[in-house]
């Protein structure tokens, strides 16, 4: 049975198989029953009994509906461990058709299904690629119109229908936006759920994770702080060489400037943490209430906009990345060369 027959059961009112044909235990009746016995019987699931399992629900006819269900649901209430969540990732890696050798520095995801401000994160993407970076993000396409697609659909960047599109634009242009639907359409199906489920799933962090083209660095934005050393400890479990999670606008890998930034970094496989401070131009303007406009994005790089929170947004996820990146030694210096970079852009090279 496909993810997508899955998410359409309810509303045809089908039901799932029953009788003589699970006279038998279910082969994946026994992570359900690993996860699901009590506080006193349960446990997790090892690394690689998350990567068998995970193998399972990718591949269509392997699992029944309400065995996915059960197992989403479980996770969800306690949260997934490094090495549970570590061993979906290489689950899904596996399944990615990746040319190998892809000349990239920086992995952005980009997962937020719901956004309560404009991307000015892509700005920033852009902004770094244009500095000689060779930037990849990826995600799904949200809700609304101020969604990542949407947005680069009005900058004139189109998004990418496989991954070697995306390593040939990398080398040309520095940039490539990548879908999860080009790459693993059975993990996106897993988003569908949330509908059914009424919750978020373990996809979500998965996704995250992903860095389909294994770029050395990688920069993550999570909804809530709870969640930043999980992500930590994955990208150490997964052998992720520099990356930097915080808690970022809507989810986003996007510095919200107003506020202290408190990040959590992987550096040579060693855990450390920094806390950024607030920029202070991001009060001289009340950029949290703009109309969600993917238009505004355009403006703002050709400098029609003038508007100083979403420039310090801009600005400050940069000097983020620029650090993780290795071009800054400090704080200080991350951030004046974000605004150097940001003064010198060529304000029209967007819309493409």
């Amino acid at each position: 049975m496909t993810l997508a027959r899955a998410t359409s059961v309810r509303a045809r009112g089908d039901q799932p198989r029953s009788g003589p044909a699970f006279a038998e235990p279910h082969p994946f009746a026994g992570f359900l029953r690993t996860i699901g016995r009590g506080a006193t019987l349960g446990r997790p699931l090892d690394e690689a009994e998350a990567e068998q399992a995970m193998a399972m629900i990718l591949l269509d006819g392997a699992i029944e509906p309400v065995q996915l269900g059960a197992f989403l649901l479980l996770l969800r209430y306690r949260t997934e461990t490094p090495a549970e969540l570590a061993g979906f990732v290489r689950a899904a890696r596996a399944r990615i058709a990746a040319p190998a050798g892809v000349a990239v520095d920086l992995d952005w995801p980009s997962y937020a299904d719901r956004h309560r401000q404009l991307p000015y994160f892509l700005l920033a993407a852009l902004l770094l690629a244009g500095s000689g970076a060779r930037v990849l993000v990826h995600g799904i396409a949200g809700e609304g119109a101020a969604t990542t697609p949407a947005a680069l659909s009005v900058l004139g960047v189109p998004a990418c229908g496989s991954a070697i599109e995306a390593a040939d634009r990398l080398g040309n242009f520095g940039f490539a936006y990548l879908p999860l639907r080009a790459i693993c359409p059975e993990l996106e199906a897993l988003f569908h759920l949330r509908p059914l489920l009424g919750l978020r799933s373990p996809a979500n962090s998965l996704a995250r994770e992903l860095n389909p083209l294994g770029a050395p660095h990688q920069i993550q934005g999570v909804f809530h702080p709870t969640y930043l050393p999980l992500h930590q400890q994955t990208a150490q479990r997964l052998g992720q060489a520099h990356a930097v999670i915080f808690k970022g606008g809507g989810g986003e890998g996007q510095r919200n400037p107003d506020k202290p930034c408190r990040t959590l970094t992987v550096d040579d496989g060693v855990p450390g943490e920094t806390i950024w401070p607030a920029l202070a131009e991001s009060d001289q303007h009340p950029w949290r209430k703009e109309p969600l406009e993917p238009e505004r994005l355009a403006a703002l790089w050709r400098g029609e906009w003038d508007a100083p929170g979403p420039i310090a947004a801009v600005v400050g996820t940069t000097a983020i990345a620029l650090k993780l990146l290795g071009r800054a030694v400090s704080i200080e210096k991350a951030e004046a060369e974000a605004r150097r970079l940001w003064a010198e852009r060529p304000s029209d090279t967007y819309p493409a």
